[in-house]
């Protein structure tokens, strides 16, 4: 279960009415796409619709945004992805406000259908005067409500549907007997789909175009490509937990983007030696082989080879109560025009 933002709102048309037609189980159960960018926050009435959201935040490398000055995400290696919906705390004051909020804006609605007016009306019921009463308001500081959130960009995934239980009491201290519901190791998982990892522009030498049978030295900046991390944090409800995960640069893989190159190593793989990927050319070096690097075997004519370069990311996170561990390595990489030209002989 282990990876076009659009908010979906329930309960606040007719049309929201055919969702509770079809899947009445569900559609109460708070499995709604939470605004997990902890930007948002949980309202009732007006064009918001009283939907449920998360209430996980972020900091770090998120988004293009953060110290990393990152261009795009984190893909993980194999087929893993991380959890998309889980369960999350919502103190008694909260979740009686919200409950209470989406039954006005049903009730009160024009033009709703009856079935979502007597579904959330039951739904109601049964945590004001039924099973439960009032809400547990009266014992608000022994325990927190526990509702199921969907990450915003997967809410269609089968995946995220897996959260179906409806909203339960969890008194303080005890563990919540469901699958999924938060816990450090989650929130870093869901930090490591918001790592956002700078571009991969390889340095080359030389820089104006390579050449024909003659290497060309590879190399990364080190101030660019340095530890990315990104902080989740859930506090709601006298609950609080954090994680941190981080994206360390492991290797650079060379895709010379033409069958008729050779790479250096062969395998194309440039690992970390010393702190850097690759070595910077210096004067004297032309007839050295390097440790990272192409020698193309013909030239790219009028046009360009696009060499693909790609960094591996060892993926690590820490969290509340000494937690911590590894996460599946993951991949970002991009493509930059190689010019080479049809020269025998280059001095440099």
């Amino acid at each position: 279960m282990r990876s076009v933002k659009t908010r979906r709102r329930l309960l606040a048309t007719s049309a929201a009415a055919g969702i509770i037609a079809l899947t009445p189980s569900t559609a109460l159960a708070w499995g709604t796409p939470g605004e997990s960018n902890g930007q948002k926050t949980e309202t009732g009435g007006g064009g918001h619709g009283g939907s449920l959201t998360s209430r996980v935040t972020y900091r770090g490398s998120v988004g293009g945004s953060g110290d990393g000055g990152g261009t795009g995400k984190v893909q993980p290696v194999g087929d893993w992805t991380p959890p998309a919906c889980w369960y999350e705390p919502r103190s008694a004051q909260e979740f009686s406000k919200y409950v209470e909020n989406t039954y006005n804006e049903t009730v009160n609605t024009p033009g709703q259908h009856s079935y979502a007016k007597t579904s959330v009306g039951q739904f109601r019921d049964k945590y004001k005067d039924g099973e439960y009463q009032n809400y547990n308001l009266d014992e608000a500081d022994k325990g927190n409500w526990w509702v199921a959130v969907q990450d915003e960009e997967r809410w269609m995934e089968p995946e995220a549907q897996l959260c179906d239980k409806e909203p339960f009491w969890v008194e303080n201290g005890d563990a919540p007997d469901v699958e999924n519901a938060v816990t450090p190791q989650i929130l870093a998982e869901l930090a490591y789909n918001r790592v956002s990892l700078p571009a991969t522009q390889v340095t080359l030498a030389p820089p104006a175009g390579t050449k024909v049978n003659l290497p060309t030295w590879a190399w990364l900046d080190q101030t660019t490509f340095k530890d990315v991390s990104v902080t989740a944090e859930l506090n709601v409800g006298g609950f609080h937990i954090a994680a941190t995960t981080t994206a360390k640069p492991k290797s650079l893989r060379l895709e010379p983007g033409t069958d008729d190159a050779e790479t250096y190593p062969p395998s194309g793989e440039c690992t970390i030696d010393g702190g850097s990927i690759g070595e910077p050319y210096a004067t004297g070096k032309a007839d050295q082989t390097p440790p990272c690097g192409i020698k193309y075997l013909r030239s790219s004519g009028d046009g360009t080879f696009n060499l693909k370069a790609t960094i591996t990311w060892d993926i690590v996170w820490t969290g509340t109560g000494g937690t911590g561990g590894d996460l599946p390595d993951g991949t970002f990489g991009n493509d930059q025009a190689v010019t080479v030209h049809e020269i025998q002989s280059v001095n440099r």
